[in-house]
């Protein structure tokens, strides 16, 4: 204990610790010490920490009406004078008195100070008692301070410091049940305080999932089976209201984790909601084995009432081509809305499927993740993915290789706006077609020739018979516009459409096919021997275009540009950097080698472009990307974290050992958005989210 005349500073001058204005005049100080003397705190103070208090206000008073005395000592404030010093007999009385005017942050320490060798009081004592009521009081005051700036976690960690102070003095248990209580309650928020801040603070990032994982456990779930009548904190309507603001703040894979534990637990939403997940990190990272790890989580779930399981599951046979048995899945449904539906559907039963899927994927599914565009729904670019068609051709079901064979270049999805003439081509003589409009046919592959029967206009379920006939021959051309307005301009026969449509898959009406990659039939009938002569010569003219396309030099050396590690980067250094990231991930692609990327991304996404390059040299391919930012817009900027969004020229194409084009991609506005995050004064590409 200390001395009976040291001194102890507070943190508080007379004007305050009497609660007037510096301007107050005599008879306002006066008007006040009564009002504060009247006063007195009821908590349960003993008598002699009261008669300290009313002490040090008549002190304060004295000396703010005195002339000479206030003169002085506002000229020490002015000169840079803080605190106030009491006698140490008379600390306590002055810690209330800092709680009293709101400063009960540094109230709380001070007890918190008070109470600890070498000063501990002695056991029993009157002031054991008062620094232990006045610590509590100010902890919670302090934490209500805290709250109301939404410093969520700084509150819970001060109601933490003052339980543990509370259980180690072993006094005051309805002040620690109240501390208690406020602490459950405040956890929703300290976990969203915790998992919503800058990327680059991962530590608070990871403790907030933890704490979230550990908060769902208590309640049993997502569902709140252990909750009660009795059981403060959130009830589970305000949970899921909860729930739903704070997954924007997780990523796919973080959900994923986060369901299949609490499913562990025997929580049934949980299971669902980690089958949306699987699906939108499969979806979204091309990883065909999730979804289908989806399904198979998909059809154990038996006991989720109301849900129809036979559309989801039809959703992720479609995404992984076993489309028989997606419309099976469709048909069995017992929801007769969805049925009417696809009978009234404007198209073919195909496009149903799809246009279902979409919206499916985009609605239900990729909404809700930190990392997932739930935008960009793009099944081409899933069916065109390489990882995607090697998983299909890997697959058992019927027609699944076939299906993986070809392009998989979805055309537009069905438009709403369509009416009765929403086929893609019209009828001509025979089972010949034209486009509607030939100036907007997609560049893809042709094969010569292929023949198949004519799709019926089926209701869902039903099969659609295709013959495609193929050989050891493929016709490789580069731009289907081309030869549209070749066989425009000729006058050899009747217009040519020629798309190539996968066994498993069928005809495609509406405004959605298949332009596929195949062998044609080594045998002309009559009737197309001409147009096969017209086309004939349109590739020997094509091929010769890219022959001279491809001698014209590519410019795709590494480049090197000086770290970006100004405080406050504008656009210009912005896009100066991330062009950089694109032009030397486009050199690495291409063969070059060099580890430039390292200083303008942080390491897995350098780490990703080097695996991408090793699978393509294990293919015997090379990739010739270029890529050029035209405009860049800033969606948010902090001292940690910058997030743009960025329309790029996208064009490349993929190559083999001998020089032979096996893919191209034009994109004329590619969307992307880029995350920057700051680490020891570097500003590095943290993730990026494509979605055109």
């Amino acid at each position: 204990m200390p001395m009976a005349d040291e001194l102890v500073e507070l943190p508080i001058d007379h004007f305050r610790l009497l609660g007037v204005s510096p301007s107050a005049e005599d008879q306002s100080v006066l008007r006040a010490l009564q009002l504060r003397l009247d006063r007195s705190p009821q908590e349960g103070f003993t008598h002699e920490a009261l008669v300290q208090r009313a002490e040090l206000l008549k002190l304060s008073a004295d000396l703010l009406t005195d002339k000479q005395l206030r003169e002085k000592y506002e000229s020490a404030l002015l000169g840079g004078a803080v605190g106030l010093e009491v006698s140490s007999n008379r600390e306590v009385a002055g810690i209330i008195l800092l709680w009293e005017a709101d400063s009960s942050s540094e109230a709380f320490q001070l007890a918190c100070k008070a109470l600890r060798p070498p000063q501990t009081p002695a056991l029993g004592s009157g002031r054991e008692a008062d620094l232990t009521l006045v610590a509590a009081l100010s902890c919670k005051a302090a934490a209500i301070q805290e709250q109301e700036q939404r410093r969520y976690e700084a509150a819970s960690q001060l109601l933490s410091d003052g339980l543990k102070l509370l259980q180690r003095m072993g006094k005051l248990p309805e002040q620690r049940e109240s501390i208690e209580k406020d602490l459950e309650a405040l956890l929703p928020y300290r976990i969203l305080d915790l998992v919503s801040r800058d990327l680059g603070d991962q530590s608070s990032h990871l403790k907030g999932i933890a704490l979230l994982d550990s908060f769902v456990r208590q309640r049993g779930g997502i569902e709140g089976r252990k909750l009660n009548k009795s059981s403060s904190g959130l009830n589970q309507q305000e949970f899921e209201v909860f729930f739903q603001q704070i997954r924007k703040f997780l990523t796919v894979q973080e959900q994923a984790d986060l369901f299949i534990n609490w499913q562990k637990g025997g929580s049934t939403d949980a299971a669902f909601l980690g089958v949306l997940a699987l699906t939108a990190a499969g979806f979204s990272r091309r990883k065909p084995e999730r979804i289908q790890e989806a399904r198979r989580q998909l059809k154990a779930l038996n006991n989720l009432q109301g849900l129809d399981s036979m559309p989801l599951l039809g959703c992720m046979d479609l995404l992984l081509a076993n489309v028989e048995k997606a419309k099976e899945k469709f048909m069995q449904s017992p929801d007769e809305g969805l049925n009417d539906w696809l009978v009234n559907y404007p198209g073919d039963p195909l496009a149903a499927l799809c246009d279902y899927c979409r919206d499916w994927l985009r609605k239900d599914v990729l909404p809700g993740y930190r990392d997932v565009d739930a935008e960009a729904v793009d099944l081409e670019a899933w069916f065109a993915d390489r990882d995607v068609q090697s998983f299909i051709e890997r697959s058992e079901w019927k027609g699944a290789r076939d299906f993986a064979k070809a392009s998989f270049a979805f055309l537009s999805p069905f438009s709403e706006d369509q009416t009765e003439q929403s086929s893609p081509s019209k009828q001509l003589d025979g089972n010949e077609t034209v486009p509607n409009n030939p100036e907007e046919a997609p560049d893809e592959e042709l094969a010569e020739n292929i023949s198949s029967e004519e799709t019926n206009d089926s209701l869902p379920g039903k099969n659609i018979s295709i013959k495609v006939f193929v050989d050891d021959y493929l016709v490789k051309l580069s731009k289907i516009k081309f030869i549209t307005k070749k066989l425009y301009a000729s006058k050899k026969g009747s217009w040519i459409i020629l798309a190539l449509i996968t066994a498993s898959l069928g005809l495609l009406g509406a405004n959605t096919f298949f332009n596929s990659r195949t062998k044609t039939s080594t045998e002309i009938e009559p009737e197309n021997v001409s147009n096969q002569k017209v086309l004939s010569d349109i590739i020997s003219e094509e091929e010769q275009i890219n022959q001279e396309e491809d001698q014209s030099p590519v410019n795709l050396d590494l480049l090197s540009i000086e770290d970006l590690t100004v405080k406050e980067p504008s656009k210009e250094q912005i896009t100066k950097l991330l062009q950089a990231w694109l032009s030397n991930k486009a050199a690495i692609l291409s063969g070059k080698e060099g580890d430039f990327l390292l200083n303008m991304a942080k390491g897995p996404l350098a780490k990703r472009v080097q695996l991408e390059r090793k699978k393509d040299i294990s293919a015997g391919e090379i990739q010739q990307i270029n890529a050029t930012i035209k405009s860049l817009k800033l969606v948010s900027q902090t001292p940690k974290r910058i997030e743009v969004q960025a329309k790029i020229a996208y064009e490349d194409k993929r190559m083999n050992t001998s020089g032979e084009t096996i893919s191209e991609t034009t994109i004329p506005g590619l969307k992307v958005t880029y995350i920057l995050g700051r680490e020891k004064e570097l500003w590095q590409l943290v993730d990026y989210i494509s979605g055109n």
